[in-house]
């Protein structure tokens, strides 16, 4: 009986006992076991290449930079008028046509609607005429009373009363000669002129139009004039003092030019930064609204410059050929910064006192790798 149940539980395992062995063998066959292992035959070792002759090295050299923090801000003009009318008037000739015209200091701008001030110019000297008589006549009293006065003839209060009329005719006379002033100067409000000479940036109204006593008609900035406006961290703001010299750059231009810190106003509402004025001897062509940087330097740092003739670019990897002490070759991949003429900065990849080949065409030309 046990010998029956045994014999069952044999044959119910047998199956998987079959399948474990399989898998052992294949992965015992997988590793190799039963291969038969050859002998790894040693390799010779690369031996380095040599600096050829007539290839030239240079030495790499870390040098001091300074460092520079830079604000970021908008050319502006430093005088910007806004032409307005200071009369209600309509307006009866635009003489700047178009935005981006030039004109000259005095050169009449508008002409508005002079009717009714020159009807009041009229008005304001009739006026004027008209107490200029009663001032004479009055005077011509005054001088009559005084002399019938001296005589016993005229009484004290004559001559009180007398006087009293010249001396109002007097100051009648003298608010008509304001009236006609204040008359001529509207008179004049109507042909507005140009306070500068510069250009037009903005033209608002048209022949045709009803101009309001403040309402700007157009624009005018000096364009020999301008200056850099830029928001300044006040950390960086404290190095900055008025009157000194800064590094600016307009990118649109590509040019770099240097400025004078004109002012440096703190911003309203507790911003931390500042409104730093630049102006400078920037050349013609910068116009405003461009963008412009200010760089101010805040200390030095260690910066290896190589000639770009040293360096060989393959796709978007660049690399140099670094010289060991003993002449052999090597080559070091490095990491590029900006290029300053015929030199370019290298981030990384490069120590100082190592030596490189300082031209890779000769190397290439002398069958260098």
């Amino acid at each position: 009986m046990k010998a029956t149940v045994l014999l069952q539980r044999v044959r119910r395992f047998a199956p998987a006992t079959a399948v474990l062995i399989g898998i052992t063998l294949l992965v015992l066959w997988l590793s190799g076991v039963f291969h038969t292992v050859t002998p790894a035959t040693e390799q010779p070792a690369q031996v380095a290449p040599k600096l050829p002759a007539g290839v030239n090295t240079t030495p790499v050299a870390a040098t001091a930079v300074p460092v520079r923090e830079e604000a970021v801000g908008t050319i502006q003009a430093v005088q910007e008028v806004k032409i307005s009318s200071r009369v209600l008037a309509r307006i009866v000739q635009m003489h700047v046509t178009k935005a981006g015209q030039q004109v000259a200091a005095g050169q009449v701008l508008v002409e508005l609607e002079d009717t009714d001030l020159k009807a009041r110019l009229n008005e304001a000297e009739a006026a004027r005429r008209a107490s200029q008589e009663q001032r004479d006549q009055a005077q011509r009293d005054l001088q009559r009373t005084k002399d019938l006065h001296g005589q016993k003839i005229a009484s004290d209060s004559d001559l009180e009363r007398d006087t009293t009329r010249q001396q109002s005719a007097e100051a009648e006379l003298e608010r008509a000669t304001q009236n006609v002033a204040a008359a001529r100067a509207a008179l004049d409000y109507a042909t507005i002129r140009a306070p500068i000479a510069g250009t037009v940036i903005d033209k608002l109204a048209e022949n045709g139009d009803t101009a309001s006593p403040g309402q700007v008609l157009m624009t005018l900035y000096d364009p020999h004039r301008m200056q850099l406006v830029a928001s300044v961290r006040e950390q960086l703001a404290t190095q900055l003092k008025v009157g000194g010299d800064v590094a600016v750059r307009i990118d649109a231009l590509d040019l770099d030019c240097r400025g004078t810190v004109a002012e440096i106003v703190p911003l309203a509402g507790g911003a931390r930064t500042f409104d730093v004025k630049v102006t400078g001897p920037c050349p013609e062509g910068v116009f405003t609204g461009m963008f412009g940087r200010l760089f101010v330097a805040t200390g030095t740092r260690q910066e290896v410059r190589v000639p770009r003739s040293a360096v060989r670019t393959f796709g978007q990897i660049d690399q140099v050929t670094v010289v060991r002490e003993d002449g052999s070759l090597l080559r070091r991949f490095v990491v590029l910064g900006r290029e300053h003429g015929d030199q370019v900065t290298v981030e990384s990849g490069l120590q100082d006192g190592e030596t490189i080949v300082k031209d890779a065409s000769q190397l290439a030309a002398a069958g260098g790798r």
